[in-house]
């Protein structure tokens, strides 16, 4: 995809890009519609109070806001703070939901407010693993609250740690339908998307979890009041088991009841949900950002403006808050939306689906719903974010887990600042400094942007250098001219945060990607508690760190082979950006670095490991991976390769109108039903795949392969290569080159 033909935005756009937005918006729908049903009903809301939102979100917000491709909508990181908001409002009079629905039309004013105010960018000064946190905890109270509705059980426990206890107690009380439907739901979440095809990746896995609990529905009837035994123990259905939703659309609506504004406990929800939800919208839209393959920016004021309009006017007619929704928004980018107005039409839709299909949302199981958000809560709190928080230091997982505990025991808004306040505690002990010095180095007037005689741009930062910080430099940055040669030189800091690290590296992925050049340097003489180049770095005497058993023997190699070998992290991965492969998915770091040439052809290549993300911000899935560039001395079709199953051959014809081509070789049948080959160029594509190289790919091992029009991307699973995995990468390079070479 070429990034330099934009879209047309405005009118222009709308008429020219309607049917791959629409599209888009098919598939964004159908994961909304499970999403906004289960977030809604997991707050203690009517579950018709999602799908409003996300009406709201689609129709209300699109006009006004400033993101490209994001999907706004109630999120499950809005479920803890709702729940939160229900508790403390309490007062037994049944009007708890409307006073909450008041707190939410204000909180989106002030939305409006702080847009308007231009303050879009306060989020970035609270700790990355203070909000990561944060999430973990919403995640634990989504999955304690959820389970028991996926179990089937009733346990008399309020508080979140005290339902996580009874998981256990209530083992015996399990009702086995219910868990059955629900443990079939979460291994559907699970395999459907690793199952290599289209035609389960265009329907997204919540609504195969959805088709199935409707199935099981009617299989044991729950339409009507009985009980069945097993093993001699009766156990309850009914309706009370399905998702109650109004056959008539204006029973729905809630208006909200400003009459607790007097009372400290409304504001504390105020303030809450628009805490969090502004935390989350620009976090959110900033991650889309990344995915974006037209690398456009977000308007993060424009955008909270947008999401505060849309949340006052949802919380005005029963509605949720409204964010920016990270897994909608990927799916979206995914299904090649093109402008702003896929969220619109997704919007249009859900009010389609609430019209026509009610009486068979009326037939969903609860279960179903709480298999969702079980599988939510868990990626959100799942071991795996800890090993994450863990490699990028282990203050950092400290960090998280003080945020977690302080969540848990008392609320979201505690949670924020007890974690931020830690964080900024152990930065003032390890910095060494006292406290008044710490700030004063932390606020200090000696950073600044120099211009060196050759029009270069320098960006020397002194002193304490974490969040706080990123307010004046974000001004500096921002008087830097695009499409220049900067360079930010660290070695005057004495403490780089993570989370400072977090935005330089992203300014210099963004300024890199609009055409300048971004070179960090002076962390030399820096130490952290872990080689990811993210993490909290002290000025300190260095240290030598000791190679991993598998880096040993790829230095092994690389010296027996006269390669060349580097362990160091590099971030500068703009080359790999290249590959439609990571155009949806972004690239952490590349390290492990293994170059040669094969000298008597005279090509260059390079095996390295990756990191990447699949999805963004708090719900993206860490991959690793080792990949190799062939860099060729000529010029070829930019194609992609893969290998391909039985039913991407059906899908391939079911969807063919959407544009998509899968270019085959009649006169080639072995190799057309061996790999997926897609490109813009086919007539270039067909000539380049002549007989010597369809035959040669017909024999070798099936790679993924691509083509960015001068190198080749060139990897076979998803995972780190063994030492004789990536000897065969270079034989298998060699052979391929010496191939286009002739």
């Amino acid at each position: 995809m070429d990034i330099h033909e934009l879209p047309e935005s405005g009118w222009k756009g709308i008429i020219k890009h309607w049917r791959s937005d629409f599209l888009a918006a098919i598939s964004v729908s159908l994961v909304a519609l499970p999403l906004g049903l289960g977030v809604a009903a997991a707050s203690g809301a009517p579950p018709i109070a999602g799908l409003i939102s996300a009406v709201i979100g689609g129709i209300v917000a699109t006009p006004f806001r400033g993101s490209h491709l994001a999907i706004n909508g109630p999120a499950a990181g809005l479920i803890a703070v709702i729940l939160s908001a229900i508790y403390s409002l309490e007062d037994g009079t049944g009007q708890t939901l409307n006073y909450v629905l008041a707190a939410i039309c204000i909180s989106g004013l002030i939305q409006i407010f702080l847009g308007a105010l231009k303050l879009g960018r306060f989020a970035e000064i609270i700790p990355s693993s203070v909000i990561q946190g944060i999430m973990v905890a919403i995640g634990i109270v989504i999955f304690s609250t959820q389970v028991h509705i996926a179990m089937g059980t009733h346990p008399d426990a309020n508080s979140t740690i005290e339902l996580l206890k009874s998981i256990f107690t209530e083992i015996p009380n399990i009702h086995p339908i219910i868990f059955g439907i629900s443990l079939v739901g979460i291994v559907l979440l699970v395999i459907i998307p690793k199952i290599q095809s289209r035609l389960f990746h265009y329907f997204p896995a919540s609504l195969w979890v959805l088709v199935f609990s409707i199935i099981a529905a009617y299989m044991f009837n729950f339409f009507e009041a009985h009980s069945i035994s097993i093993v001699g123990k009766e156990y309850a259905f009914g309706p009370h088991m399905l998702i109650n939703v109004p056959d008539n659309i204006m029973e729905a609506f809630m208006f909200p009841n400003f009459s607790r504004m007097s009372d400290y406990k409304f504001w504390l929800a105020v303030l809450s949900i628009t805490l969090i939800a502004s935390i989350q919208t620009l976090a959110m839209a900033k991650a889309v950002d990344k995915l974006d393959p037209y690398k456009r920016k977000t308007n993060l004021d424009k955008d909270l403006i947008g999401v505060g309009l849309a949340t006052a006017i949802s919380g005005a007619i029963g509605g949720l808050p409204i964010i920016t929704v990270i897994v909608r928004s990927t799916v979206n980018i995914s299904n090649n939306a093109k402008t702003k107005w896929s969220n619109f039409y997704h919007g249009i839709l859900i009010v389609l689906f609430i019209l026509l299909l009610s009486s068979l949302i009326q037939k969903i199981p609860l279960a179903a719903l709480a298999a969702i958000l079980v599988y939510i809560g868990f990626r959100l709190s799942s071991p795996s974010v800890f090993k994450k928080m863990y490699e990028m230091g282990i203050e950092q997982l400290i960090f998280m887990v003080v945020t977690v505990a302080i969540t848990l025991y008392s609320d979201l808004l505690w949670g924020i600042l007890g974690g931020t306040v830690f964080a900024l505690l152990v930065h003032i002990l390890l910095s060494r400094m006292p406290v008044g010095q710490f700030f004063r180095e932390t606020f200090s007037n000696k950073t600044n942007v120099f211009i060196t005689e050759e029009g270069d741009y320098i960006l020397k930062v002194h002193g304490i250098a974490n969040f706080l910080s990123i307010p004046s430099l974000s001004k500096l940055i921002n008087n830097i001219p695009p499409k220049e040669n900067v360079t930010i030189d660290l070695s005057n800091t004495r403490l780089v945060g993570m989370t400072l690290m977090e935005y330089l590296i992203d300014y210099l992925k963004m300024y890199k990607t609009d055409g300048g050049n971004v070179v960090i340097e002076g962390l030399d003489a820096h130490v952290s508690s872990s080689n990811h180049n993210k993490a909290l770095k002290i000025s300190h005497s260095s240290f030598s760190t000791k190679l991993s058993p598998r880096q040993i023997r790829l230095k092994n190699l690389a010296e027996e082979k006269e390669y060349q070998f580097s362990d160091q992290v590099d971030w500068n991965t703009s080359y790999l950006r290249n590959f439609h492969f990571f155009e949806l998915r972004q690239l952490e770091l590349k390290s492990n670095s293994i170059k040669g040439t094969y000298k008597e052809l005279g090509v260059n290549w390079e095996i390295a490991d990756v990191t990447f993300s699949e999805g963004a911000a708090f719900t993206a899935e860490v991959f690793n991976a080792t990949v190799m560039i062939l860099k060729l001395n000529r010029n070829i079709p930019v194609f992609s390769m893969e290998k391909e199953g039985v039913l991407d051959k059906i899908f391939d014809r079911v969807m063919a109108f959407t544009g998509y081509i899968d270019i085959d070789f009649k006169m080639y049948t072995k190799f057309s039903n061996k790999f997926l080959l897609m490109g813009k160029d086919e007539e270039k594509i067909r000539e380049f795949f002549d007989h010597r190289i369809i035959q040669f790919f017909e024999k070798q091992q099936i790679y993924h392969i691509e083509s960015n029009g001068e190198a080749l991307l060139i990897f076979d699973k998803i995972k780190l290569a063994r030492t004789d995995e990536t000897m065969a990468f270079i034989k298998y390079g060699k052979k391929l080159a010496k191939l286009l070479h002739e």
